[in-house]
């Protein structure tokens, strides 16, 4: 007979299931300032999860990685782009490539493929958290669907933060986590990234008087 599951471990799979259902809410989500606070809001549900496996385990590095989670991923990243949609003056609902219905389902079939995918690794693994590495490969792979669904330049960003997120998490599901060294240059990396895409968003705007990354094809036509 199999052995009850630890509720510390239960916690931190609920709190990757939250992760996955904020995945699949930001995959139909239209509107900029709504689909920002989702991130943050996974933001967070990343930090607690972290912080409850740093709590079990007793590794240190867990703690200052949920705290980097948390001023990043929580406070720092969202305000960055808050700032970027009042400056831009983002409105109305984003344009998706395919309707949302036909997304959702596409999104469905990506994390069963996810779970088949994670299941043989996690096997291997002895941690706590190894049961949440289907779910966090499910989130970068519905990060990365959103990031290729949409055609607004700024919530192709927050997919590319969301599949961040997905990376942290399978990262402590399967080794509880990256060096500090790797996390903290990984850390900088995404916030160096986001400034320099603002930037971008601007000179886009500036050029075609709009967001929509469809008129970059005609820099290519001419």
């Amino acid at each position: 007979m199999n052995a009850a599951i630890p509720f510390s471990a239960q916690l931190i799979n609920l709190f990757a299931a939250v992760i996955l259902l904020l995945a699949f809410a930001m995959l139909a989500q239209r509107r900029v300032l709504a689909l920002i606070n989702l991130f943050a809001l996974q933001g967070l549900t990343l930090c607690l999860a972290t912080l409850v496996a740093a709590v079990t385990t007793g590794q240190v590095h867990l703690y200052y990685s949920a705290g980097l989670t948390l001023a990043l991923k929580v406070l720092l990243l969202p305000w960055i782009l808050y700032r970027l949609v009042k400056k831009l003056n983002v409105k109305g609902e984003v344009e998706a490539l395919i309707n949302i219905p036909t997304t959702m389902l596409v999104g469905l079939v990506l994390v069963m493929i996810a779970f088949n995918v994670a299941l043989p690794i996690s096997e291997l693994s002895h941690t706590i958290t190894r049961g949440t590495l289907g779910i966090a490969l499910a989130v970068v792979m519905l990060a990365f669907l959103m990031m290729i669904t949409r055609q607004k330049a700024i919530t192709q960003v927050v997919g590319f933060l969301s599949m961040e997120n997905g990376l942290f998490l399978a990262a402590t599901s399967a080794t509880y986590g990256m060096p500090m060294v790797v996390e903290l240059g990984i850390a900088l990396d995404v916030l160096v990234g986001v400034i320099i895409l603002g930037v971008f968003f601007f000179q886009i705007r500036d050029q075609f008087d709009s967001l929509d990354i469809h008129h970059m094809e005609r820099l290519k036509d001419n």
